[in-house]
């Protein structure tokens, strides 16, 4: 006979530690669902806004291209009150940026004869460095072969505004964009369309921003002086431009400069701005009418004396004879008749000029 078994009860076949997993799952479980909403992935995310750099007219960018090539620069810009400055309304970061066109009378500053950046050495810099060089080329939109000459053409001057831009530094072989409100007095080089392209205290290439907003968030110690409501944005212009017209921030006269120069020809310009410099600056509003004098249009040219033949009509202007001779005595004019006639031996037929007719 087999031993009786003892059966095991089924409350012993379990044991008390899965009971204590599974509560640890479950709330597990439940907290994930009560938080879901906040744990979602970094892909589905609102990127943040960029912030704007302020820079100031003499401290160097992030991640500078070059070394500085600043020769002048007009410290006083931004500490000079406007005349209306008070009379503007203040207007919150992240509102639309003012634009203001290239070619506007004193958007620009500069010193008669003296430029505010070193060109030459600026292309020094950067061709001395192939990856520096190509970097630069990709951000500014040119090539990098016609990078010394595309240099050389540019303007150096001085902002009179605070100026929102598109910025880029030199970090690990390539250009970084960046968002940057550049202080008055900063020297920049511009380009026949009027838009700045690169800052000279660190060699940065400039932009026009793609948005017509200054961002809401910015980064960087703001200077005397600083109002959002006051920044402006440079709209290059559609044609090139031959000149500026700038103010000249020894005197505060207006200074005419030809674009591709750096001062050497500067002049007083042949049709200055209907207002002074001091009356009305850049960042206050639009300027009406371009803010030139309006040049009269030239006369119209005299009509012709009247024919002394044609019962007081005007005369009409003589035709070039389509084969000319040389004159004679019955032919002054020299030309042939546009009939063809036969002579009277029956011979070939020629042209008879004008004066033999009638003989």
């Amino acid at each position: 006979m087999r031993p009786p078994t003892r059966r095991r009860s089924p409350r012993t076949g379990h044991r008390p530690g899965a009971y204590v997993a599974m509560a640890a799952a479950a709330g597990l479980l439940a907290a994930g669902c009560a938080g879901g909403g906040s744990d979602a992935p970094a892909s589905r995310r609102t990127p943040a806004p960029p912030a704007a750099l302020l820079q100031s007219s003499a401290e160097p960018g992030p991640h500078p291209f070059t070394a500085s090539t600043v020769l002048t620069s007009d410290s006083s810009a931004a500490h000079r009150p406007s005349p209306r400055a008070a009379a503007g309304a203040a207007a919150a970061a992240g509102a639309p940026l003012r634009t203001v066109d290239g070619a506007t009378p004193g958007l620009y500053g500069g010193t008669q004869s003296l430029a505010s950046c070193d060109v030459e050495q600026q292309v020094r810099f950067l061709t001395a460095d192939t990856a520096k060089a190509e970097a630069f080329a990709r951000a500014a939109g040119v090539s990098r072969t016609g990078l010394a000459q595309w240099l050389r053409g540019l303007t150096p001057v001085m902002l009179r505004a605070d100026t929102h831009v598109a910025g880029h530094g030199y970090r690990e072989g390539d250009a970084v964009p960046y968002q940057a409100v550049l202080q008055a007095g900063t020297a920049v080089l511009v380009d026949a369309y009027g838009a700045p392209r690169v800052r000279c205290t660190d060699g940065n290439p400039l932009r026009t921003p793609a948005e017509g907003r200054l961002p809401v968030t910015q980064r960087g110690s703001a200077w005397d002086g600083y109002r959002p409501e006051r920044v402006i944005a440079v709209h290059p212009t559609v044609r090139t431009l031959e000149s500026l017209i700038l103010v000249n921030v020894v005197n505060d006269t207006w200074l005419e400069r030809k674009v591709g120069t750096g001062g050497e020809q500067d002049r007083k310009p042949a049709v200055p701005p209907a207002y002074d410099p001091e009356e009305r600056h850049v960042a206050d509003g639009p300027v009406p009418d371009g803010g030139r004098v309006a040049v009269p249009p030239p006369a119209a040219p005299p009509p012709p004396p009247p024919c002394p033949r044609c019962r007081g009509r005007p005369a009409r202007p003589r035709r070039p004879c389509r084969t000319p001779r040389r004159p004679t005595g019955r032919n002054p004019t020299g030309c042939w008749s546009g009939r063809w006639e036969r002579t009277g031996d029956g011979a070939a037929s020629r042209r008879t000029p004008l004066s033999a007719r009638g003989r």
